[in-house]
């Protein structure tokens, strides 16, 4: 049974946590969902964004289930636990289209980084953010020490995760990591996305990937991308391909 649907609505792509009795805590059968619904965004020209959602209304997501890693032993645990939920991750956040995270609640430890895999969140009032892995013996995993100190003071990850304090909307709001704090988040994020689905696609992704390579979030990826498709629009470019396939000597102009 599915536990993140994706949904859609026209231009945008709803990516919905559905585990609401465990607080949409993530297990490896959900990774493995996203990782899919992933693969069919990137390669549908028809999604131009992506809002991330989840069902309930007392958490976006409280991390990961500890029935899921607690049994695996150090090797499984590093391995098709971290480093995997690592990748799935880091593939939301490079996604070309813009991605926006709707926290109707908590949004603690994995699902914290998960929120922070988007390019931007919307908070409820009542919605915090912590970083609480030191309580059951482990330290973040999925990017809580890596992509979150590119958006959060220093201290206020220390403070997070050192120290066990959670962090709440308006104080995220003031920092610059909540786009905006609304009594209906869901409303709120569907109207940055209904504008920024009328803007260039193509302007879009590549905007994108210049923050990102200026953000060092993987920018020798994001530097050669750029630089590809650059030279893929090239007459030169054409004129190799031809003079491959015409098995003949290439005649470069350099345009």
């Amino acid at each position: 049974m599915s536990a993140v649907h994706l949904i859609v609505h026209g231009a945008v792509a709803e990516l919905r946590l559905d585990n609401p009795t465990k607080m949409n805590a993530f297990t490896v059968e959900m990774l493995e969902q996203l990782a899919d619904h992933l693969e069919t965004i990137e390669h549908d020209a028809a999604f131009r964004a992506v809002m991330l959602t989840a069902e309930g209304d007392r958490a976006f997501c409280t991390g990961a289930d500890i029935n899921g890693w607690g049994d695996l032993n150090p090797a499984e645990f590093a391995r098709r636990w971290v480093r995997y939920g690592h990748r799935i991750f880091d593939r939301l956040a490079r996604l070309a289209r813009p991605t926006v995270a709707v926290l109707n609640g908590h949004a603690f430890g994995g699902g914290l980084e998960l929120a922070a895999a988007c390019d931007i969140r919307v908070m409820a009032p009542k919605a915090a953010l912590a970083l609480p892995e030191a309580a059951v013996g482990i330290v973040p995993g999925w990017s809580g020490t890596q992509r979150l100190m590119r958006l959060l003071p220093e201290p206020v990850v220390k403070e997070m995760a050192l120290f066990g304090h959670r962090i709440k909307a308006e104080r995220a709001l003031a920092m610059g990591f909540a786009a905006a704090v609304d009594d209906n988040p869901r409303a709120a994020a569907e109207a940055l996305l209904e504008r920024a689905v009328t803007l260039s696609p193509r302007a879009v992704e590549i905007a994108k990937s210049m923050i990102h390579a200026g953000a060092n979030e993987d920018r020798g990826a994001m530097v050669e991308a750029l630089g590809s498709a650059a030279i893929a629009a090239s007459d030169d470019r054409q004129e190799g391909v031809a003079a491959f396939r015409e098995k003949r000597k290439t005649d470069f102009t350099g345009r």
